[in-house]
C-alpha cells in the first residue's frame, strides 16, 4: 500500500506500506505514488472518511475477471446540497466531453489496472488529475465500468477543486488533445478519426477491392481499419508508434481476426509477413510518409500471390503541398503519373487510378498555404463532414477533373522474379 499526500502522514512506514509524504496536491501525489505500486491493481481514494475500505473488493473484482481497466466506484447519496449538485453537474459535463456512459466519473474511490494507468501521462499536479484520468482512459479507448459505492456520508470537496477540474475538461474539450498537444500528428488523426461521414466514405471504396487476409500499413489510431475489419479473415495493422498500437490494441480487444504490429515499414518482418497469405495490403493516406516509396512497394510486390492486390490513397497535387503537410510527416504529394511510376516500376498493374474529393482543396490550400495552419480546424472539418456523403454520391457518377486526393488500385500479374 502507498500513502501519499500533503504534509505530514501520520503512519508509520513498513514492508509493505510505503509513506510519501510533502506532495503538494492530488495529481503530484498519484504520480509519486505509482512509482512505488507493485501490484497488478491500482486503488485511487481520496482521503475522506465517506470512503470506505470494505469497497475495495467489488471495486478489484471487474478488473480480476479481466471484464474491465478501470472501474470506478458510483456515489448513490440522495439531496439537493450544493456539494452534490457541483459533483453531479461536473460528471454530467465529463460524459459529454469523453464520451463515456460512467454515471460518477469523477468519484473518489476508483481501481485501475496498474498497466494502463500508467500507460497515460498526468500531468495536473491538483485534484484536476480526476478529469484528466477519465479524459485520458476514455480516449485511449480502455474498458471503464462502474460499481454501487456504499457512501456513510457526501464528501467534502472544496469549491477550488471543483474550478480546477472544470478548467481542465474545458481544456481538453476545445484546445487540447489527449496526449496534450505534444505529438502533432495525432492531433490530425483525433480530428479525422471524428469525421465519420468521411471515414464510411473511405471505408467503402477500399471495401470493393479487399481480399479475405488484408495487411493494412500505417494503421495509426484505427480510423480506417474499423471500416475495413468486418468480414475479414485476417487484418494485420502495422504501425510504427507504439502510442498508437496501444490505441489500436485497446479498440480490437476481442476481435482476435485483427492484429496490431508494431513496425516500420523498413524492419518489418516481411518473411513472416508472406507466410500469412495474404492477398490484399491497403495505404489509407501513408505511401507520402515513407521516404523511400519506391522500395516499399517493391516490398510489398514481394510478399503477394498473383492476384493480389494494392489499394492505395494519397494526397494529390504537389501544388497543395504546406504546412499541415509538414506536421503530419508528408515528404510529397502525388500526380497520377507520379503514382503510377512508382506502383509499375514496383511490379504492379494499375487497374484504377482516379481523383477523390474535389470540394476539399479549397480548405486544404487557404489553411495549409496561405494561412500556414499545423491542423484543420475542428469546426471546418465538422462541416466538411456534413457534406462528405453528397460527395461520395456525386463522386460515384461524375468522373472528377482533379482532386485532393488519388485512389489506385494495383494487381499482382505474374510471379515476382
Amino acid at each position: 500500500m502507498v500513502l501519499a499526500g500533503d504534509g505530514a502522514v501520520a503512519v508509520t512506514p513498513g514492508p509493505r506500506l510505503h509513506v510519501l509524504s510533502g506532495w503538494v496536491g492530488k495529481g503530484a501525489a498519484i504520480r509519486a505514488a505509482l512509482a512505488k505500486v507493485t501490484g497488478a491493481v491500482t486503488v485511487l481514494q481520496d482521503p475522506d472518511e465517506a470512503y470506505s475500505l470494505a469497497a475495495y473488493e467489488a471495486l478489484c473484482r471487474p478488473i480480476h475477471e479481466d471484464t474491465a481497466d478501470g472501474v470506478f466506484g458510483r456515489r448513490s447519496l440522495p439531496g439537493l446540497r450544493p456539494e452534490l449538485l457541483a459533483d453531479r453537474a461536473l460528471g454530467g459535463f465529463t460524459r459529454f466531453v469523453t464520451d463515456t456512459s460512467l454515471e460518477d466519473p469523477l468519484t473518489g474511490a476508483r481501481a485501475f489496472r496498474t498497466e494502463a494507468l500508467r500507460s497515460v501521462t498526468l500531468t495536473s499536479d491538483d485534484d484536476a488529475v480526476d478529469a484528466e484520468l477519465v479524459v485520458k482512459l476514455a480516449a485511449q479507448l480502455y474498458r471503464l465500468a462502474e460499481v454501487p459505492l456504499p457512501m456513510s456520508a457526501a464528501p467534502r470537496r472544496p469549491l477550488a477543486s471543483h474550478l480546477s477540474r472544470l478548467r481542465t475538461l474545458v481544456r481538453y474539450a476545445t484546445v487540447r488533445d489527449d496526449a496534450d498537444n505534444q505529438h502533432e500528428g495525432y492531433t490530425s488523426l483525433e480530428r479525422m478519426d471524428g469525421a465519420n461521414n468521411y471515414n464510411a466514405w473511405l471505408g467503402r471504396r477500399f471495401r470493393e477491392h479487399l481480399g479475405q487476409r488484408v495487411l493494412e500499413i500505417g494503421a495509426g489510431i484505427g480510423t480506417i481499419t474499423r471500416e475495413l475489419e468486418a468480414g475479414r479473415e485476417l487484418l494485420i495493422a502495422l504501425e510504427v508508434d507504439r502510442f498508437y498500437v496501444d490505441r489500436l490494441k485497446n479498440l480490437f480487444r476481442g476481435k482476435p481476426h485483427v492484429r496490431p504490429y508494431l513496425s516500420d515499414v523498413a524492419l518489418a518482418d516481411w518473411e513472416s509477413l508472406q507466410a500469412e497469405r495474404l492477398d490484399t495490403i491497403v495505404l489509407s493516406n501513408v505511401l507520402e510518409h515513407i521516404p523511400d516509396d519506391a522500395a516499399a512497394v517493391r516490398r510489398f510486390r514481394q510478399i503477394l500471390p498473383v492476384g493480389g492486390k494494392v489499394v492505395i490513397l494519397v494526397p494529390a497535387l504537389p501544388q497543395l503541398f504546406g504546412s499541415m503537410d509538414e506536421a503530419v510527416g508528408h515528404y510529397r504529394r502525388y500526380t497520377p503519373q507520379a503514382l503510377r511510376e512508382v506502383l509499375e516500376a514496383g511490379g504492379f498493374t494499375v487497374d484504377t487510378l482516379e481523383w477523390m474529393n474535389l470540394v476539399g482543396i479549397p480548405g486544404w490550400f487557404v489553411n495549409s498555404r496561405l494561412l500556414r495552419r499545423r491542423a484543420m480546424p475542428k469546426f471546418q472539418l465538422k462541416l466538411y463532414d456534413r457534406l462528405a456523403p453528397m460527395l461520395a454520391q456525386t463522386e460515384r457518377h461524375v468522373k472528377l477533373p482533379v482532386g485532393m486526393s488519388l485512389f489506385a488500385v494495383a494487381r499482382v500479374t505474374e510471379e515476382a522474379g
